[in-house]
């Protein structure tokens, strides 16, 4: 039986964590699949574990990537979301699985849209079957989501409710208590404007009484928050 070889880089800052990850994958890897399994802990280690692989004309197949990283030393990459989309550039051909503790609508939105990871995963989701079976999934048939990113995903889908990135912005602010004086600071749009988009909101998810609250718990029972 033929071997396929197949280069996996880790990206994580929990070493426990990963070398569980490791295990995971070791042991129900098919019987014809060699994994080569590279381990970073944070940025910078990600980052030179990537240039070696160009280097020697090796890159790799897949990337397990953690949200949540310390930024690298230069300051350039502050997550695993920036990684994610540097690998995406230098390596076009390797399959990307995103594991993240965020579960707000917002973020997985924005995970899907920028990355288009073929796998993307929510820790609190994750069992050993789960684990092995995105990484399956993501090398033959991807993508694979957990079963809380598929919610989310059918959620959002199923809604008639139309809401851009922008107005996706707004409701998670808020629903983080910033409130509407500041969100000026985090969007780029005069404050006329984001009244504008909040009443064009609370229109779109018929809040009648006018009330931020109303408008929050609405968008989270359609899946947008």
């Amino acid at each position: 039986m033929s071997q396929e070889t197949i280069r996996i880089l880790m990206t994580d800052d929990h070493p426990i964590i990963i070398e569980g990850y490791q295990n995971t994958l070791l042991a129900t890897k098919k019987e014809d699949q060699d994994l080569k399994i590279d381990i970073a802990n944070n940025c910078d280690e990600s980052l030179q574990f990537m240039q070696q692989a160009l280097d020697f004309d090796k890159p790799y197949d897949l990337l397990f990537m953690d949200i949540s990283l310390p930024p690298s030393s230069d300051g350039k990459f502050t997550s695993g979301e920036d990684l994610a989309k540097h690998a995406r550039k230098i390596m076009p051909n390797a399959k990307i699985i995103i594991l993240t503790m965020f579960n707000e609508s917002y973020r997985i939105h924005n995970i899907v849209k920028s990355i288009n990871p073929e796998g993307l995963l929510i820790k609190s989701d994750l069992t050993s079957n789960e684990l092995s079976s995105a990484f399956q999934a993501a090398l033959k048939n991807p993508p694979f989501y957990s079963g809380t990113v598929n919610n989310l995903i059918r959620k959002t889908i199923s809604s008639d409710i139309e809401v851009d990135d922008v107005n996706r912005k707004i409701l998670h602010l808020l629903s983080q208590g910033v409130k509407t004086k500041s969100l000026k600071d985090h969007i780029n749009l005069s404050m006329s404007a984001i009244e504008k988009r909040k009443k064009h909101l609370k229109e779109l998810f018929f809040v009648e009484d006018g009330n931020d609250e109303t408008l929050l718990k609405e968008a989270r029972k359609k899946g947008f928050l």
